[in-house]
């Protein structure tokens, strides 16, 4: 159960709005960057999100300067640095959502799944593997990796000294990147 509605209709909205806008929309205006620069950044959440050039967090949720807290990583997988990175948003900006968000037409998944990848990419290749298991569907592949993720973080913050979790909202969303639109799985 999702316990900071308002936020999650605040990202939903804020996706209505970019289905039907032709430039970005969220404020970053001189006057928002100079409010930012001297009272800090107060982001309402926080978004794990695949380094894909066609993925843009603020813009598919229409946000603006300070509005979001965004991770990019290829394959929105986790470890210990964007744990960290959740952590500081979560403990020390008070952020109270986090979405893990993955994406259709993902490489990293595509990449694991035809045979995971060599050097550093194997990295990524591995962690998805681990997460989709035997599932050769790239679609339902990265419905499983947006989950192994939110479930990572729901048990590493589970008892944490500085994070309340019974307020902390851990939700797993789907971005199509042909029609712009984001599908919220549920758990």
């Amino acid at each position: 159960m999702i316990k900071n509605q308002a936020l999650l209709a605040k990202l939903t909205e804020g996706n209505r709005r970019f289905l039907g806008a032709a430039s970005p929309i969220g404020d970053v205006s001189p006057a928002v960057r100079l409010e930012t620069a001297e009272n800090g950044q107060k982001p309402y959440a926080i978004v794990l999100a695949c380094s894909d050039s066609r993925v843009m967090p603020e813009s598919i949720f229409s946000a603006g300067l300070g509005e979001l807290f965004v991770i990019r990583v290829a394959g929105n997988v986790l470890d210990d640095h964007q744990l960290g990175s959740i952590e500081y948003a979560a403990g020390h900006l008070d952020c109270r959502m986090i979405v893990v968000l993955g994406h259709t037409g993902c490489g990293a998944v595509h990449a694991a799944l035809s045979g995971g990848g060599d050097g550093f990419i194997q990295y990524i290749t591995d962690e998805i593997l681990l997460a989709v298991g035997d599932e050769k569907d790239e679609e339902r592949a990265c419905c499983l990796n947006v989950r192994h993720a939110v479930e990572t973080i729901r048990r590493e913050f589970a008892a944490h000294p500085e994070i309340p979790s019974a307020e902390l909202d851990i939700v797993g969303a789907v971005y199509d990147i042909a029609t712009g639109a984001v599908r919220w799985l549920d758990d």
